[in-house]
């Protein structure tokens, strides 16, 4: 069996200022490379065999952080673990969203990116991760809206629906009858 550990990118200028980020590339702010440090400390006491990671900035930062910790191990880029396109929202905050669209603009066509393109594309990029590295253990960077959906359809439980902290570990057992949870949103090692 293959396990998954999914690791969410550390916080940006833009999580902090609750700006819509999707395919916006944002890089990591100060405290981002520092939890970035936090939780390759936490994996450099673990075994992982591979890291991939989407190609968005703030992913790759995280992930170099935590593959220069496991001895400069290469680091995987797949575009298809790029976040989920969030359209005409991005790079604006809630308010910013009201005044301009209304309190109702979640039923606009606000372009987001249709979530089957978003199962499909993240589905095949898991599955070939799975029968490249089987019986192996495999990290991968990514976003928060793209982690909670694969999570959700690798293990459809209503427990697994909220959403992920930055540098949160989620990992999954990938099985041939059933995957299974091991942990989930995990930030153990920022307290």
């Amino acid at each position: 069996m293959t396990i998954i550990g999914f690791v969410r990118h550390g916080v940006t200028a833009w999580n902090k200022e609750g700006r819509a980020q999707g395919s916006s590339d944002i890089p990591l702010d100060e405290e981002g490379f520092e939890m970035a440090a936090r939780v390759a400390d936490r994996l450099a006491d673990e075994q992982w065999d591979v890291i991939y990671s989407s190609q968005q900035l703030r992913a790759k930062q995280t992930a170099e952080v935590i593959a220069q910790k496991m001895g400069n191990m290469d680091v995987r880029i797949d575009p298809r673990l790029r976040e989920v396109g969030g359209g005409k929202i991005e790079g604006t905050t809630e308010a910013e969203r009201i005044e301009k669209w209304g309190e109702g603009w979640r039923q606009l066509d606000m372009g987001f990116e249709p979530a089957e393109l978003i199962l499909a594309r993240g589905t095949e990029c898991l599955t070939e991760i799975q029968q490249q590295h089987k019986g192996k253990r495999v990290l991968v960077v990514s976003h928060g809206s793209f982690i909670k959906r694969m999570v959700q359809a690798l293990v459809p439980d209503p427990a697994y629906e909220k959403s992920l902290a930055n540098t949160s570990l989620t990992v999954i057992e990938l099985a041939d009858d059933e995957n299974r949870c091991e942990l989930f949103n995990c930030t153990k090692h920022l307290s």
